[in-house]
């Protein structure tokens, strides 16, 4: 188990919901505010920023290396500077968007894509720390991180389990096993065939961590479905409106799909229970609906059983089935009215 921000993260408690802002102001403060309201009224647990700058990024450079070159990309095209330029939230923005969660009563925190970011988000106090998933081969980073004490959130993208496991150990080096290990398929947008999240309970007997989504797809099934199979943490991209775009717009849910995600994956918690055969609970008043011996036609004293005067209907309270032929060609003891429920006290 364990504790952000007094919000407690595990298999007994509904799984934490990640909103991401990322790039998705748009490079307007007041969305960004914005963005912030709709989380919570969404019923989001936390929202997340990225705290990078171009240079704490990349070169400025213009050589083909630094160009989005696959055709694929949302991003083709782009050079690789200028695109963090339009994705970077103003380091100048940290303390307002900060504040106004708080205000909100909403946790905020941010994934540090530099040395400095991490100062910055220690002065802002924030709960904990998220490592995204191209960030995770970054071992100066990891050990900083780890360094303040508080709980990470690491996501895996394509690390090899020899990546993560460098990753984990550092951080536990320093004395930190707060962890929580995202799956995370690292394209924009991922497909549900390459989500593969059977590698969730893996990844959690792997290392012995709490384990979570970091999800791309578009829509809400994928998450949910991760919840089923063990996940306590969802982290989703959001934007106010797909339609007015942004960086990450194209595969982000708006605030109402939001919403139903806080729902859904509640749900997928609630329904993944115990192992329980034979009933629960709540399922025992509807034995009765089950099929029992019942006497169907009027017999006499005496008279033998038969598949005509005998047979297996609605509701239960007659012997079981398996019964059946076992009874067939036995004599009844008393006179019996047709919808008696047949019991071995008639018998012999």
């Amino acid at each position: 188990m364990i504790e952000i921000a007094k919000y407690l993260i595990g298999d007994t408690q509904p799984p934490f919901i990640i909103a991401e802002m990322s790039g998705n102001h748009n490079q307007s403060l007041d969305r960004a505010l914005r963005l912030v309201d709709a989380a919570v009224e969404a019923g989001a647990h936390a929202l997340k920023l990225q705290t990078a700058s171009p240079d704490g990024l990349t070169l400025d450079v213009d050589g083909p290396d630094f160009m989005i070159s696959d055709p694929g990309s949302l991003w083709y095209g782009k050079n690789l500077y200028k695109l963090y330029q339009e994705a970077a939230t103003p380091w100048e923005w940290h303390a307002k968007i900060f504040d106004y969660c708080r205000e909100r009563g909403i946790i905020v925190f941010s994934s540090p894509f530099e040395l400095k970011a991490v100062e910055l988000l220690e002065e802002l106090d924030a709960p904990c720390y998220k490592i995204a998933s191209f960030e995770l081969v970054d071992m100066q980073l990891i050990r900083r991180v780890a360094q303040t004490g508080k709980p990470m959130i690491m996501s895996t993208g394509m690390a090899t389990l020899s990546d993560i496991e460098l990753a984990v150990n550092v951080a536990r080096n320093e004395g930190n096993n707060q962890i929580v290990l995202l799956k995370c398929t690292s394209t924009y947008p991922a497909t549900p065939e390459d989500s593969n999240l059977i590698t969730l309970p893996h990844l959690r007997a792997a290392f012995g961590t709490e384990v979570g989504l970091s999800d791309h797809t578009m829509g809400i099934g994928v998450p949910c479905a991760a919840v089923a199979l063990g996940a306590t943490v969802v982290e989703k991209h959001f934007t106010l409106s797909r339609e007015e775009g942004g960086v990450d717009a194209a595969f982000s849910l708006e605030p109402h799909e939001l919403k139903q995600l806080v729902i859904e994956t509640e749900r997928a918690w609630q329904a993944r229970g115990a192992v329980v055969y034979g009933g629960s609970e709540r399922e025992q008043a509807s034995l009765k609906y089950r099929r029992s011996v019942y006497i169907s036609e009027d017999v006499k004293e005496g008279e033998i059983l038969t598949h005509e005067n005998t047979r297996v209907v609605r509701p239960g309270y007659g012997l079981h089935p398996k019964y059946l032929e076992i009874l067939i060609g036995r004599r009844v003891n008393q006179k019996l009215k047709k919808g008696t429920a047949m019991s071995w006290e008639f018998i012999g």
